[in-house]
């Protein structure tokens, strides 16, 4: 039964849930010992040399036992985001809390990971698409986007299309923030059409899921296409640059630029079976009639709107052609000064709408990337999972793309993508030059960055999950469409889905 945002069953025993995640916390990082291996990366690495110079451990030991307690943080807090043990922004904020008493990271760095640039990215993100709504400009982008569009096929058809497309050429965060209004919008127009005349809207959760994870995993499925999808990809190129097989922009779109629409086309079918017997309205025509008609009420297009659509094309051009120089936190961050200077939207009114429960969320995801980072576990987990692929015989050619991709896949939903490749890329890189396999090693760079992509199992894995989970809202009711668990339940059978077409479209046949 879906209760809208209340828990029921086994997902609803909260204590259940925060005991198997402290208990996984401790066995990890302070009951089972250290494996060897772990202080060897270490050692090997310089990791033990670093922590020693910050005066976090005085000993491999030590530095190992630090490295085994950020271990243990991982598996609590996959269950924590997952079920909500806790408001998910306090879980969030339990990483720096962890990093601080356990003495995991120098006092200074534990800040600047919790709130550096991409939490002020996230949090310009957040406002820009409060603006949008705030004074309809949302309304406007739907009746340019879909209202053509008629029945229910034919709208889902180029809304998967086109936001993949979209995606693959620019920020899938910016597009999320105001194109998930546009789809509860979308949704609420078409339940109240089917409700009763007069009476209470009768709500189909089944739907406003379909509409917003469509959406998402759109996005999420351009990435592969351009460099400019994400920094992920430009990591890899400049790795490719490092070791002198450079990669141009348009090289990149040969391999990676077809996986888009091939993408888009299987989650098309995807969420038709899996969500076919659930929808009970069929027919969006009337929700796309009902924002054109609100459309044409509001007349043509006000200061307000001006504006807004201003400060979104400046936003985006910053983006794209401000490159290193600004960032991406310092052009968000004008979402939040340009509507307040030119008095379209006031400063309590971007602040009401800006889920903050999400973005202490997203704060805590990068403090434990770099946790995993900074402490040498993840490079650890890279390297035992090589070696465990070398026994098998897959350390060369298809094996070796399969795994390290799936290693990059998985990884990605716990850390940020850029974080991943940039961690995995110096070690696969070399290994591809060193197999002499056709195709290397612009194969096994491609393969793990390519694959980082697909975060689509945890509100954490991408800025795009964590808006569509913070701003897809009920507008009669302001609860939430979505709960953390759903991106588990229907976003793994979508993660398998989208390696199996990278390792058999991708590698086998492009």
């Amino acid at each position: 039964m879906d209760t809208h945002g209340e828990k029921t069953g086994i997902f609803a025993q909260k204590g259940l849930w925060i005991g198997i995640g402290i208990g996984l916390f401790i066995l990890i990082g302070f009951i089972l010992p250290t494996p060897q291996s772990l202080v060897e990366v270490m050692e090997k690495y310089g990791y033990v040399e670093r922590m020693i110079d910050w005066e976090i451990a005085h000993t491999a030991s030590e530095a190992g036992a630090k490295t085994m307690i950020v271990l243990g943080i991982v598996p609590m807090a996959v269950v924590f985001f997952a079920v909500e043990a806790l408001p998910i922004g306090v879980t969030g904020i339990l990483m720096p809390l962890m990093a601080y008493f356990f003495g995991l990271l120098p006092f200074n760095m534990i800040g600047k990971t919790f709130a550096g640039d991409a939490p002020l990215f996230m949090l310009g993100v957040f406002a820009l698409g409060a603006t949008v709504v705030e004074v309809g400009f949302h309304k406007r982008l739907a009746v340019w986007l879909l209202g053509w569009t008629r029945g229910f096929w034919v709208p889902m058809i180029v809304l998967c299309i086109s936001m993949s497309i979209v995606g693959s050429f620019m920020s899938a965060p910016a597009m999320c923030s105001f194109m998930v209004p546009v789809m509860m919008a979308v949704y609420y127009g078409s339940v109240k059409a089917s409700s009763p005349e007069g009476g209470e809207v009768v709500h189909d959760p089944a739907l406003a899921k379909y509409l917003l994870f469509s959406l998402c995993f759109a996005l999420n499925m351009g990435g592969p296409g351009t460099p400019s999808a994400g920094g992920r990809n430009v990591i890899m190129m400049g790795f490719f640059t490092e070791y002198d097989i450079p990669i141009t922009y348009s090289g990149w779109m040969q391999y990676g630029w077809p996986l888009v629409p091939l993408g888009s086309s299987m989650l098309l079918l995807y969420m038709a079976t899996f969500f076919s017997k659930k929808i009970k309205t069929r027919d969006l025509t009337p929700g796309l009639q009902h924002i054109k008609e609100e459309t044409r009420r509001m007349g043509k297009m006000k200061y307000p709107e001006y504006v807004t659509a201003g400060t979104l094309f400046l936003i985006v051009a910053l983006w794209i052609f401000g490159g290193e120089a600004t960032g991406l936190g310092g052009p968000a961050l004008l979402a939040l000064v340009i509507p307040v200077l030119f008095k379209t939207v006031t400063f309590e009114q971007i602040i009401e709408r800006i889920s903050f429960n999400a973005w202490f969320m997203y704060c805590g995801a990068l403090t434990l990337g770099a946790l995993l980072k900074e402490s040498g576990g993840a490079l650890w987990l890279a390297t035992t999972f090589l070696n465990a692929l070398s026994q098998v015989g897959m350390d060369q050619g298809y094996g070796l793309w399969v795994g390290m991709s799936a290693f990059s896949g998985l990884v990605t939903n716990f850390m940020s993508d850029a974080a991943t490749v940039a961690l995995i890329g110096p070690i696969v890189v070399p290994m591809g030059i060193m197999t002499q396999v056709a195709g290397e090693p612009w194969a096994i760079g491609m393969a793990v960055a390519l694959a980082s992509s697909y975060a689509h199992f945890l509100i954490v894995g991408s800025p795009a999950n964590a808006l569509t989970f913070a701003l897809g809202i009920y507008p009669d009711t302001n609860k939430r469409a979505l709960e953390a668990i759903d991106f588990v339940k229907y976003g793994f059978g979508f993660f398998i889905l989208s390696m199996l077409l990278l390792w058999i479209i991708g590698f086998l046949v492009i």
